[in-house]
């Protein structure tokens, strides 16, 4: 149920990506990082091959600043929920495990006024 529930999510995003111009959508930023979870939660080793993929179909998608912010923000709000389960180094290291070149860091404690 949760593989179905989570391929449905990377349809939408896909489906609804944002186009250059239009604000991002927090339910398209986050939906396809669901897969990230149990990672990040330490009930797995690495990340689900969705995790990254997702990651890097994000990256794809923030092409301006104003973007890349957003996403920030839609992360560390979304993130919000779980950040009791979280695992700190999980969550700093999965851009390394996933081999994305995201163009903020994944932290509970960044800027995201300051990234460019």
């Amino acid at each position: 149920m949760k593989v179905g529930i989570c391929v449905l999510a990377v349809l939408a995003m896909v489906q609804f990506m944002a186009e250059p111009g239009q604000a991002l959508d927090c339910a398209t930023v986050v939906a396809p990082l669901g897969q990230c979870l149990p990672y990040l939660k330490g009930e797995n080793p690495v990340p689900a091959g969705g995790c990254c993929s997702g990651l890097q179909g994000l990256q794809g998608s923030l092409k301006t600043t104003p973007d890349r912010q957003d996403a920030c923000n839609c992360i560390k709000t979304a993130g919000a929920q779980y950040m009791g389960a979280i695992k700190d180094e999980a969550l700093t290291g999965l851009i390394t495990k996933c081999n994305v070149a995201l163009s903020f860091p994944i932290s509970k404690k960044v800027d995201c006024g300051s990234i460019q």
